[in-house]
């Protein structure tokens, strides 16, 4: 396998780099989080101008017909800069069910907002006590008429509360399915609030919803299939905004080994903690090729077997080494490496909620034991 990005994936990443160094600083980025909406509007225009948001919807949507791994180069700039805009919500979770699913009516009224940046969507699909089951059971859809109500509970659904429209799941009586329903809807209620890492995230009370028959993406019944390969594909996304996180956070560490002075030398220079470096280096590497793996299941595989268990695999490798070096960075960093005004502070965050995001590495493991 080539684990080297293309030359065009490659371009795509330096100029979103070269982008981020000057508009989406550590400072910069802390201005957005304490913002009213805790995200740019102006940066979302800037990633949907350069594309980030078609590429990987087919071409007969307006897309670029690409995959995971054409994104994979752009999540680890998203993860270096700890980039808050849901970008991984909207093209790899409701978008991509948007795309899989919808009606051409549907697709047509929705994606190019999606594309040109002006329409936001993001995914309900976790229930209140149900951990990381994607199968919808405390939200119901019950027929109603020509249309459908929806009742029920989502948690921590990221980007709800700036979403255009929600992708909301639940059991109807034919088995899962999928509506698209607008958040700011009488019958809707949102709880917002914030990770640690700082993303904004709402859990969505249904309450006697009535939405129209334009709203089931697809057919009745039949989702599940369809949550499951987005959810295979956002966990490939994940992996590589945290290998993204996680290289960063050894950069830092190793400049600041290297200008730490202790009894009149760089701390860098003591054997011990060269050892611990380079188990940093060693376990981000080892993640970095399994999240590749991942991708590129998640592009090719011939069964759905197969690509979930790739993915799981890739997930639980990097939880175990987002958890190392992340502890790894702050103790080398020492007590500072704790203080809001260091970067590596954050990252560790980022990378204690990303291990955490889409199932942790017990939830993995039984999934690949499972699918064995």
């Amino acid at each position: 396998m080539n684990f080297d990005h293309s030359e065009e994936q490659q371009q795509l990443a330096d100029s979103l780099r070269k982008y981020l160094a000057t508009n989406y600083s550590f400072e910069q980025r802390k201005a957005i989080l304490t913002s009213a909406s805790g995200s740019s509007d102006a940066a979302w225009a800037a990633f949907a101008e350069m594309g980030l948001t078609a590429i990987t919807l087919s071409e007969a949507d307006g897309g670029f017909g690409g995959g995971a791994l054409d994104l994979m180069a752009v999540m680890e700039a998203f993860g270096e800069a700890l980039v808050v805009e849901p970008l991984l919500e909207n093209v790899g979770l409701a978008g991509r069910l948007l795309a899989r699913t919808g009606s051409a009516a549907q697709k047509a009224a929705w994606l190019p907002g999606l594309i040109d940046g002006s329409v936001k969507l993001a995914f309900a699909g976790l229930e209140p006590g149900r951990r990381y089951d994607l199968a919808p059971a405390g939200t119901t859809a019950t027929p109603e008429g020509s249309g459908w109500v929806l009742d029920g509970a989502k948690c921590m659904v990221v980007g709800a509360a700036s979403a255009t429209r929600l992708v909301v799941s639940a059991a109807a009586p034919q088995g899962s399915s999928l509506f698209l329903v607008d958040p700011h809807a009488a019958g809707v209620t949102l709880n917002p609030s914030r990770t640690v890492d700082g993303l904004r995230v709402a859990d969505v009370r249904l309450a006697n919803l009535l939405v129209g028959a334009d709203a089931l993406l697809g057919t009745a019944g039949s989702a599940g299939p369809a949550i499951e390969e987005a959810h295979d594909f956002a966990c490939a996304l994940l992996c590589a905004d945290t290998i993204g996180a996680m290289q960063s956070a050894c950069d830092a560490t190793l400049d600041y080994i290297k200008q730490r002075k202790q009894f009149g030398v760089p701390i860098g220079s003591f054997q011990v903690l060269q050892h611990r470096m380079v188990e940093m280096l060693i376990c981000t590497e080892q993640a970095r090729s399994l999240a590749i793996l991942a991708a590129s299941k998640v592009d090719s595989a011939a069964t759905a077997a197969e690509r979930s268990r790739a993915v799981s695999a890739a997930m639980v490798k990097v939880a175990d080494s987002a958890r190392q070096v992340s502890q790894e960075s702050v103790q080398l960093h020492g007590g500072m490496g704790m203080t809001e005004e260091l970067k590596v502070s954050h990252t560790f965050r980022r990378l204690t909620t990303a291990a955490l995001r889409f199932g942790d590495a017990d939830h993995h493991l039984e999934r690949y034991a499972a699918l064995g």
